[in-house]
């Protein structure tokens, strides 16, 4: 999977599980920002995302991670 094509499915993760649409969102966005959520949301999002690919990524690797983009390079090391 290209990290464009991990970055679209990670948008579209986030977009299901906070009930927002695509249109907006930008691979580069703060996803704080972007979907109005707070770091217990993205903890959610997390284990939807780690669901999705069948990973687990310890905590220890999202520090600082707040774009799509940051995470999709993160999840490239482990899918």
């Amino acid at each position: 999977m290209s990290r464009d094509e991990l970055v679209s499915k990670l948008m579209d993760l986030a977009a299901k599980r906070f009930e927002r649409s695509r249109d907006g969102m930008n691979p580069d966005d703060d996803f704080f920002d972007a979907l109005g959520i707070d770091s217990f949301q993205a903890m959610e999002l997390m284990t939807d995302v780690e669901d999705e690919f069948d990973v687990e990524v310890p905590d220890y690797e999202l520090q600082g991670v707040k774009t799509f983009t940051s995470l999709a390079a993160v999840l490239e090391k482990r899918i």
